[in-house]
């Protein structure tokens, strides 16, 4: 008998039988609360934890092409700031690989480097989100992790779908749909006028979304299904976005570039 069988024996044992089993029954049955409500302040948790790591995929599917991109970085709740490097698929012509771009997000604004053709090494790309018809959920190639947290502050319906893992804690998997109306009016300032552009843009102001939580209510993994129409062939795209986020407190020491190394020229069209 192993030690842990050994230790549940034990537990049985000393407790009773039933009361070893009504245990297990809370542990795995529904969490109190409603989840709408739970769902609705989940964004405030992230607040209060500060900060975090996070790693984010969006994919997107149209006329039968799909394309991924994955980003990696860290992320500051309270100062509402991120950084993230994202790699771009391969070039379809089957061009050498391209060179990650690095983001930063902030409040009314994304700066990315690496972007675009023409643009020197060593200047960044600003672009403001309150111009962006999706509210840069999309524009990007990565969610805003906060913004993807207030999504859920326009949560409509919701649905306790059961305890499971995410990168080895554990969690409480929710599954629902939030409104970006709704989500925007109750958003922070930051977020009230990019998620008011994303619910006018989209094709659908209705965002059907899985989230993990873990026992301190902080999101762990979110993900969103978005949809829009291509402005030039009229063509539906459906995007997948997708944030985990993980090593809450860590570092997140993120500078704005400064004005002189922004660049002003005309960006060319990939």
């Amino acid at each position: 008998m192993t030690a842990l069988a050994a230790a549940g024996v034990v537990c049985c044992l000393g407790l009773g039988a039933a009361g070893c089993a009504r245990s297990d029954a809370v542990a795995q049955g529904p969490p109190a609360g409603d989840p709408v409500r739970v769902l609705r302040t989940a964004a405030d948790a992230l607040v209060e934890a500060g900060s975090s790591q996070t790693r984010t995929s969006l994919e997107m599917a149209t006329g039968g092409t799909r394309v991924t991109i994955r980003g990696e970085g860290v992320y500051d709740y309270r100062k509402r700031l991120g950084r993230l490097k994202l790699l771009l698929p391969q070039d379809p012509a089957g061009a050498a690989d391209r060179r990650p771009i690095t983001e930063l997000l902030a409040p009314g604004a994304l700066y990315m480097k690496n972007r675009g053709a023409g643009v020197p090494a060593d200047k960044w790309v600003r672009v403001d989100t309150a111009t962006l018809s999706d509210g840069n959920l999309v524009t990007g190639g990565a969610t805003d992790p906060f913004a993807a947290a207030e999504v859920l502050r326009g949560t409509r319906s919701a649905t306790f779908v059961g305890r499971t893992e995410v990168a080895g804690a554990r969690v409480r998997h929710y599954r629902g749909t939030a409104d970006l109306e709704a989500a925007s009016a109750a958003a922070s300032e930051v977020n009230r006028g990019p998620l008011g552009a994303a619910a006018k843009g989209f094709a659908t102001a209705r965002v059907p979304f899985d989230v993990y939580l873990d026992d301190e209510g902080r999101i762990r993994k979110i993900r969103h299904r978005f949809s829009f129409v291509n402005g030039e062939r009229q063509e539906p795209v459906a995007v997948a976005s997708t944030t985990l986020l993980y090593g809450f407190g860590a570092r997140a020491d993120v500078r704005l570039p400064a004005d002189e190394d922004i660049y002003a020229g005309r960006i060319a069209q990939e």
